[in-house]
């Protein structure tokens, strides 16, 4: 069949317009992954561990993207060229909470620990974001709330202890508790009941919880004016208080989360977050 004039006279212009939209993707493709990567897992581990350090040492496997972050924040001129170190100290969590709040972001949105859309947003022509950390949407759970995220470790929780769990307080509750000394303020972060357990129940709860994720612990009314209860906090949930933040990287250190950061009194498990254990 012949083609028509016209039509003849159009085939190089589509042909044209087709080839460009191909290299143009591809051109992008390529430079996506010429990018460095930053592991959102281990920058975001980094932040909740090294400020809570009595030294420099950096938390394995977050240097490189610690550093990828550091640089941007320099270069936003958040931070001084003297901090660009691959340690996620309390002067980087602080330039990237001024990060977070420079781009309308407040409450627990910029709190300091790389977010989903932050880290995405600085990385943008420099870096790309892998293993990416999501808390979910808050939900209802045992007449408290919660984040989805926080939801599935208690249920891997409840599988690995054998019992469910009854809460006395939940996440997101800012001057709900006072003892609680800001903790539950933000995400990831629960108060349970253990009404009617034994000394040994209440330690295989607590390895059940660390072992889905959890930074947790015993409380008992000798070391704050409150009852017998396990405070858990889950390990790298980004929406943390900072209170929480700092226990968290205290239960990295071997200390027990409380203010006089004593040793810790829990059952020892290998430390792993949420993410790790799922990957097992």
């Amino acid at each position: 069949m012949k083609l028509p004039a016209y039509a003849v006279a159009l085939m190089p212009s589509v042909l044209l317009a087709s080839l460009s939209g191909t290299f143009g993707a591809s051109a992008a493709q390529a430079e996506s992954r010429a990018l460095p990567s930053v592991s959102m897992e281990a920058t975001v581990k980094a932040a909740q561990i090294d400020p809570r350090r009595p030294d420099n040492t950096l938390t394995p496997g977050a240097k490189a993207g610690v550093l990828l972050v550091e640089q941007a924040l320099r270069d936003r001129k958040l931070l001084d060229a003297k901090w660009v170190d691959g340690y996620f100290g309390t002067t980087t969590v602080a330039a990237y909470a001024k990060y977070q709040k420079s781009l309308g972001l407040t409450g627990l949105d910029a709190n300091g620990l790389p977010g989903k859309m932050s880290l995405a947003k600085l990385g943008t022509g420099r870096f790309k974001v892998t293993a990416v950390l999501d808390p979910g949407p808050r939900v209802p759970f045992g007449g408290f709330v919660v984040n989805t995220r926080t939801r599935d470790m208690l249920a891997e929780a409840k599988r690995l202890f054998g019992r469910g769990f009854k809460l006395d307080q939940g996440s997101y509750n800012p001057s709900g508790d006072p003892t609680s000394a800001g903790t539950h303020d933000g995400g990831g972060v629960v108060d349970i009941s253990v009404k009617g357990m034994s000394a040994a129940t209440r330690t295989a709860a607590v390895r059940a919880l660390r072992q889905a994720g959890f930074a947790a612990w015993v409380r008992n009314p000798r070391q704050d004016d409150w009852p017998w209860h396990i405070h858990a906090v889950a390990i790298s949930d980004t929406s943390l208080s900072g209170q929480a933040q700092h226990q968290v990287g205290d239960y990295y250190l071997g200390l027990n989360g409380l203010a006089g950061r004593a040793p810790d009194d829990g059952p020892k498990v290998t430390i792993r977050t949420w993410e790790e254990r799922r990957r097992r």
